[in-house]
């Protein structure tokens, strides 16, 4: 059964940054992709960003430019690098792999003016 475990959450101030990493374990995920999705308090997911089992990556408008999706597939994990933080970027992260509609338990992200 595939596990999707993410790490790297907390609180910071805008302007700072984080790495959230997420670790699938059960499957190899090597030719999946993987994204990372974010709920907002109050508001549906959105989808963040993804990367294809190739390395090509797409990113939501908002975070373009400040983001960045990366996979180790011999470490079996996904990172997101997020720089020049926001205070809207404050949600609970999650990684997901969508072929299997796997979905991580989640990692806060707080980020204070």
């Amino acid at each position: 059964q595939v596990q999707l475990v993410e790490s790297g959450g907390g609180l910071v101030q805008a302007g700072a940054s984080l790495r959230l990493s997420c670790v699938v374990s059960g499957m190899d995920f090597s030719d999946r992709t993987v994204a990372w999705y974010r709920r907002i308090s109050g508001r549906q997911r959105e989808w963040v960003a993804s990367i294809g089992s190739s390395g090509e990556t797409n990113y939501f408008e908002a975070v373009q430019g400040r983001f960045t999706i990366s996979r180790d597939n011999a470490k079996n994990t996904v990172y997101l690098q997020m720089n020049s933080l926001k205070v809207e970027d404050t949600a609970v992260y999650y990684c997901v792999v969508p072929y299997w509609d796997a979905w991580g338990q989640g990692t806060q992200v707080t980020v204070s003016s």
